[in-house]
């Protein structure tokens, strides 16, 4: 039996150090990329892609995702140990903050009391942890108030701090702590991390450069610098791309775009996806409240012609075939090629069954106006469900008014279009903040599902103490998921990066480096450019 029982040594940390070996290439250039949304650079408020591109580089975790594999290996640590409860990490000691100041215990317990004292981005995944504590200047110890089996994985999500440059840096606010830095960091950064912040307009455009001081040396292939721009157009982003003053484009560019720039001389980069496509049902909202219904839309949506809207090339796609509930590869997911397909009988028989008259309400079909693709997937699920006799309207939302509405289950549309990733690489944060009945409120979670049987299932794969259970756990929760239908899944992510032939990114392009984490093969010191 496998248990979640680990310790690691440095000798594993030499193993990705080795990874990030220089490569042959000329000096590192400049590296041009874009992002949809807006990016965060205070690690306390860090959540989306975007900002999990700026934390990968402009700050550092105590363990890493494993390249080319499951499981996770030393970063700012050098080892840990522990199960259970209580987890003791040693950290290194030739680890310095771009201010020069050196890593010490004291900032990762200030890094994670801040993260919670905030509540913001990514902090639910540490609300189980009653108390982290310097044991001495390289040891720190968090103790839970139960077991949680991710714990590990989820480091990866807690950038390290600098505490003394914060505390310098206080704002307004109550109480010893103030604003926990929050105004300055918003502007400024306190990591260790392989590039600093050169200028940050977060309207238009973040410019980074290499930290020479880089604890574990950066490759002189590597960029420069890198300029991170937001919300481009897509016409502008191929015509940039094309003219040579652009190098990696957004995920989010439809996949005509994507082929036409492979046509014209470019590659395609990719990220196997830890998540997927989902259609999210409120099910607080007539008809939307009775499973019956929900399980007509899900059995009327045509997953074959949402696979054929995505797909570049025919051996290339952005994402593949949902099997059920939990993306392929994961704790409790059924096996590649068991598909869902389209089926009208069923779905006719779960609308002769729910409460509701489709003669009585029109859907509101909600889609994000910054990612263009999902206009297409509202005018499919309103073509597939106007075969039921459903009627239904199109709402065109930008993300920040979609998030705010999503905050109330009245405001909340009916149907929902979201790709969502675990955060960690693990299930549970794919999962928990999607469906159990404590996450309701937020993005990920407008279903607003209160279901006990699916908190249950959460509840144990996030304890048991073997993978064996665990899998055994998300097994049952995607039954039962299937079952009551709070999210039509529309297929598994995979993501695709149309980029010119002057950058180089193993991480994004070979197997065997990728790190199993969305966000992370941009890790910029790991990556090749031409100089300018």
């Amino acid at each position: 039996m496998t248990t979640l029982l680990k310790s690691f040594t440095a000798a594993a940390l030499l193993s990705t150090a080795l990874i990030a070996a220089p490569l042959d290439a000329q000096a590192g250039g400049t590296l041009r990329l874009d992002e949809v949304a807006v990016g965060e650079i205070d690690p306390g408020k860090a959540s989306d892609y975007a900002d999990s591109i700026l934390m990968f580089n402009l700050y550092d975790t105590l363990v890493l995702p494993r390249q080319g594999g499951p499981g996770h290996v030393p970063h700012l640590a050098k080892s840990w140990e522990g199960s259970g409860k209580t987890f003791t990490f040693t950290l290194r000691d030739d680890v310095k903050f771009q201010s020069g100041n050196p890593l010490t215990a004291e900032d990762v317990v200030f890094s994670l009391d801040r993260m919670k004292a905030m509540g913001k981005g990514l902090s639910y995944l540490f609300g189980n942890v009653e108390i982290a504590e310097a044991v001495d200047d390289h040891t720190v110890r968090f103790n839970l108030a139960t077991p949680y089996a991710p714990f590990v994985a989820s480091l990866v999500r807690l950038p390290i701090v600098d505490k003394k440059t914060v505390m310098a840096n206080l704002g307004d606010g109550d109480g010893e702590m103030k604003d926990w830095g929050e105004a300055w960091l918003s502007a400024n950064t306190a990591g260790t991390g392989a590039y600093r912040i050169r200028s940050h307009n977060p309207q238009e455009e973040t410019v980074m450069e290499k930290n020479g001081d880089y604890f574990l040396g950066i490759a002189d292939a590597a960029p420069d610098t890198v300029r991170l721009r937001y919300g481009l157009e897509p016409a502008t982003v191929r015509t940039v791309i094309s003219q040579g003053e652009h190098d990696i484009a957004s995920q989010w560019l439809p996949p005509e775009v994507i082929k036409a720039l492979v046509n014209d001389g470019g590659q395609v980069l990719s990220e196997s996806g830890t998540g997927a496509f989902y259609l999210k049902l409120n099910t607080t909202k007539p008809p939307m409240d009775d499973a019956n219904c929900r399980l007509a839309l899900a059995n009327a949506f045509d997953y074959d012609s949402a696979i054929k809207m995505i797909a570049v090339t025919d051996d290339m796609s952005q994402g593949s075939p949902s099997t059920g509930a939990i993306p392929v590869g994961m704790f409790g997911a059924n096996p590649a090629g068991q598909n869902l397909s389209r089926d009208m009988d069923a779905a006719k028989k779960h609308l002769a069954d729910c409460k509701y008259d489709p003669d009585d309400f029109t859907l509101e079909l909600s889609w994000i106006a910054e990612v263009p693709i999902e206009e297409r997937f509202a005018l499919l699920m309103q073509a597939n469900f106007a075969e039921l006799g459903i009627k239904s309207e199109i709402k065109k939302l930008p993300w920040a008014l979609f998030a705010e509405q999503v905050s109330k289950p009245e405001n909340t549309p009916h149907v929902s279009q979201l790709f969502v990733n675990a955060v960690t690489g693990d299930p549970d944060t794919l999962l928990y903040g999607m469906y159990h009945s404590s996450a309701a409120g937020t993005w990920q979670s407008p279903e607003y599902l209160n279901d006990p049987q699916v908190d249950a299932a959460l509840e144990e794969g996030r304890t048991a103490a073997t993978e064996e259970g665990r899998a055994a756990a998300y097994t049952k929760l995607n039954k039962r998921l299937m079952e009551i239908a709070p999210t039509v899944y529309g297929y598994d992510r995979q993501s695709l990066f149309a980029a010119s032939n002057r950058v180089k990114a193993p991480a994004l392009s070979d197997p065997s480096q990728a790190f199993g984490l969305d966000g992370m093969g941009f890790s910029f010191r790991l990556m090749e450019v031409e100089d300018d």
